[in-house]
């Protein structure tokens, strides 16, 4: 009636084994998935408060404040070129300084 005398090759224990390191990874996988879908933020629920950081803003002014708020360019940079955004026309080519 028991065709293989209870007990296991060595085979039989790698496979034992190496299918329970399989089942395990596969819960643990599927438990981080699960907490990261839930703890998952999406950009498409923002409010008016917290605007997304993916919106560019057409602004030249903004894009300007932006980057002297993080610091990309100083005070002086920032003051030279807001009078030239300010000062531009937008008919022609700007001009450089010769």
């Amino acid at each position: 009636m028991f065709w293989y005398d209870h007990n296991l090759s060595g085979w039989g224990w790698f496979a034992m084994s190496a299918s329970m390191i399989l089942f395990w990874g596969v819960i643990i996988t599927l438990g981080v998935l699960f907490v990261r879908a839930l703890t998952r933020t999406s950009n498409t629920g923002t409010t008016a408060d917290t605007p997304s950081a993916h919106t560019p803003s057409t602004d030249p002014e903004e894009l300007l404040a932006e980057r002297f708020a993080r610091g990309e360019i100083d005070e002086d940079e920032y003051h030279r070129r807001l009078t030239v955004l300010r000062g531009r026309t937008g008919d022609g080519p700007r001009l450089s300084k010769s």
